[in-house]
């Protein structure tokens, strides 16, 4: 059955696995301020260390998943995850929660890596990509929800993805033991569009890491700036991730109408003008806007830059290179949210960033607009297998000069 009918559920199940503890950064990165003798700036460098043994793994791990199996890599990521965020939830020793972040990251990263490499091998990574969006945004958004009336503590956001990873565990039985093995000539393809491609990566490592520095610190902005409740952000943030979902719906009902500059332009002048307002808001109003139409935009953007990188090499090397540089980017938001907020305030963190995501909007559209015809399509060679019978060499003759030789020293017809 087709892949566009048959969906891989536990790819879904990776992904929304693997993707959650970005998702829940904000509350992760405040709970750890407030619960645990950390600052805020601390605070934010465990939330970048955790997002960065992430980035680490799927670094190392992008081409060797072939080597160990999708299913026994899988399985090892999700206890990872499970033993890792486990530890940091249950321990207030604070070499503990740093090691346990760690660890647990190394988990994300083991698993969202498998999820990317099964995705891309799908007929329609789109769709598949889609559908993962949704599960971990509509999961996140439920335990923005949930979480504020756990109690206090650091413990809950961690605890929430340690179970997430082992609820996920028994998907992996349907993952293949072994990912089918690359051919020789398509491997040795060399990376079409090199300066395109590596302009692409570098901006969207930028353009990752000034979305998540306002992320990393937007629960803070709620509750200090805006002075709100943390039942009040996170409905906020609920409510935002809500949003996301209807953006990643409306991304992929658009599809290709609008071409590719517009949408990641246009959208990244936008998430700019979003970011400068939340990081400025003193009350609710202004930082539901903000969050709720950055977290709108954020998904719709997001898509068309992972179109643009796919489009770049047909093989999806360009989806892969530019979704690492991406994770870098993330893992590097926290900490300069957090440096950045202490040095100039929660609104110059705001302008900030949003003048950089508008400096970034030239290079990004540059390279849509350069390759808005696409990349020619690699054609495999389909080899079709014949059933042949071997020819006995004594029912043919020979051809050329010594066929004539033979024929003029035979006998004549006549009466011999």
């Amino acid at each position: 059955m087709s892949s566009r009918t048959t969906m891989p559920w536990p790819l879904v199940a990776l992904f929304t696995a693997g993707y959650l503890a970005p998702y829940l950064l904000p509350t992760t990165v405040g709970r750890l301020n407030a619960g645990l003798p950390l600052s805020a700036t601390e605070a934010g460098c465990v939330g970048s260390v955790l997002l960065l043994s992430s980035a680490t793994a799927g670094f190392l791990l992008a081409s060797r998943v072939d080597r160990f199996g999708p299913r026994r890599l899988a399985r090892a990521g999700l206890l990872l995850a499970a033993v890792g965020y486990g530890t940091a939830a249950l321990t207030t020793t604070l070499a503990l929660v740093v090691g346990g972040a760690i660890v647990g990251g190394l988990g994300s990263g083991t698993i969202t890596t498998v999820a990317a490499t099964g995705i891309a091998a799908e007929r329609d990574p789109h769709r598949t990509t889609t559908f993962g969006l949704l599960g971990v945004s509509a999961l996140a958004g439920t335990l923005y929800l949930t979480i504020p009336h756990l109690g206090p503590g650091h413990g809950q956001p961690l605890a929430a993805i340690a179970v997430t990873a082992l609820l996920v565990l028994p998907a992996t039985r349907r993952l293949p033991t072994r990912a089918p093995a690359a051919r020789t000539p398509r491997a040795r393809t060399p990376l079409p569009h090199l300066r395109a491609g590596a302009v692409l990566a570098a901006a969207m490592l930028c353009w990752s890491l000034a979305q998540n520095s306002l992320w990393g610190v937007s629960g803070r902005i709620g509750l200090t700036q805006a002075g709100l409740s943390e039942v009040t952000v996170g409905a906020v943030f609920a409510a935002a991730l809500g949003a996301g979902l209807l953006g990643v719906i409306g991304a992929g009902a658009l599809g290709p109408r609008l071409g590719r500059a517009l949408p990641i332009g246009a959208g990244t002048a936008l998430i700019a003008g979003c970011i400068a307002l939340s990081a400025a808001a003193d009350d609710l109003p202004s930082f539901a806007t903000g969050e709720i139409a950055w977290n709108t935009l954020y998904p719709v953007v997001l898509s068309y830059v992972i179109g643009l990188a796919a489009s770049l090499d047909q093989r999806g090397r360009w989806a892969v290179l530019v979704g690492s540089a991406s994770s870098l980017g993330t893992a590097c938001g926290p900490l300069t949210g957090s440096l950045l907020s202490t040095w100039t305030g929660y609104p110059g963190m705001g302008v900030i960033l949003a003048l950089g995501l508008l400096l970034l909007t030239v290079p990004m559209t540059a390279v849509a607009l350069r390759t808005r015809r696409g990349t020619p399509q690699e054609h495999s060679v389909v080899e079709i297998p014949l059933e042949t019978v071997a020819a006995r060499r004594a029912a043919y003759g020979t051809a050329g000069p010594r066929q004539t030789a033979a024929a003029s020293a035979a006998p004549g017809p006549g009466p011999g």
